[in-house]
């Protein structure tokens, strides 16, 4: 049975989350959680990313959907698009933003944590972050557009802050109602 991804006002969303120890990235609990995630996520077909604390484990640990970067790849065909073995999931363990541009962009966002509610948010247009991957090797990344909002918003969720507290214009959109909205975080 796949974990529900816990909606806000659980206490869980609200927590500083734990650090992994390096000498257990490789244990069955880590790969269950980073496991239980991806599932999650998958079933949210405007999900494009999830944090640890979404499915109630406060670790800091975030997962990116493989579909963001066959987007970013410039990717137009679905199938492609939503075929884990070209664009796998990428799994981001104990994040540290280490590098954030000073401009900063006005964006529409929204959670899978708080669902169906949608706000304006200031995010800075590029951030480098370094993490851990699945085998526990560090690694560093740069993103801009939806890829840098997504480092934010998932930092965020590690650090238990909502989009909903520092965002404006908060109002209640459904699916069919988003135009040119690329996802929820």
């Amino acid at each position: 049975m796949s974990k529900k991804i816990v909606q806000n006002g659980e206490l869980v969303l609200r927590a500083l989350a734990k650090e992994v120890p390096t000498a257990e990235i490789d244990s069955k609990k880590i790969k269950k959680v980073i496991s239980d995630m991806k599932v999650a996520l998958s079933k949210e077909p405007d999900g494009v990313a999830i944090a640890a604390p979404q499915i109630g484990e406060s670790l800091r640990i975030f997962v990116v959907a493989g579909r963001v970067y066959a987007l970013k790849n410039g990717e137009e065909d679905v199938e492609k698009i939503m075929d884990q073995r070209l664009y796998p999931d990428k799994t981001y363990i104990n994040p540290e933003i280490i590098k954030r541009s000073k401009k900063e962009k006005e964006l529409l966002e929204g959670c899978l944590s708080v669902r169906h509610i949608y706000g304006k948010i200031k995010r800075s247009e590029k951030i480098g972050i370094r993490a851990r991957d699945e085998n526990g090797k560090i690694f560093t990344q740069t993103g801009s557009g939806l890829l840098a909002e997504i480092f934010q918003h998932e930092t965020d969720h590690l650090n238990g802050i909502l989009f909903i507290d520092n965002a404006r214009d908060l109002r209640e959109l459904h699916p069919e109602d988003l135009n040119n909205h690329e996802g929820d975080e």
